[in-house]
């Protein structure tokens, strides 16, 4: 079995949040991708679904943004670049990533991190729909 390490929480004397705590606390924003603005990315036969993000009003989320990128069978999301790290999820389907040194299959379960300024492009090679979860921080424009 594995050993796993405890969390420690926030607490740390060395450390001054970014962000500091209000005097009043703010209220989740509980939401579903109905709930989202609606996009299509240049170049992308796919749709996709801005959940977080300072545009939406339903979650003005400031320092961090989700997007479902839905790609259907054999659709192309081509080569980028950008400031805000990202972290792809894939939830369903299977496809490749292309990036500056190669390219890698990916599958659902799969977390792919992308620093800043990391080139990447997806392609749905399956069959079925590709489901991506993508978190950035900070948001995206």
């Amino acid at each position: 079995m594995a050993k796993y390490k405890v969390y420690e929480g926030y607490v740390r004397k060395d450390y001054t949040p970014k962000i500091p705590k209000p005097d009043v606390l703010p209220a989740p924003n509980i939401v579903t991708t109905r709930d989202g603005i609606p996009l299509q990315f240049k170049g992308c036969e796919g749709a996709a679904i801005r959940v977080l993000h300072p545009t939406n009003p339903n979650a003005p989320s400031q320092n961090f943004g989700i997007t479902m990128l839905y790609m259907p069978p054999h659709s192309h999301l081509p080569m980028a670049s950008h400031e805000p790290e990202e972290c792809y999820v894939i939830l369903e389907g299977e496809g490749t990533m292309t990036f500056t040194e190669g390219t890698r299959e990916v599958k659902k379960g799969d977390f792919i991190h992308l620093p800043a300024w990391c080139e990447h492009s997806i392609d749905n090679t399956g069959d079925q729909p590709l489901t991506v979860l993508v978190a950035t921080s900070p948001t995206n424009p």
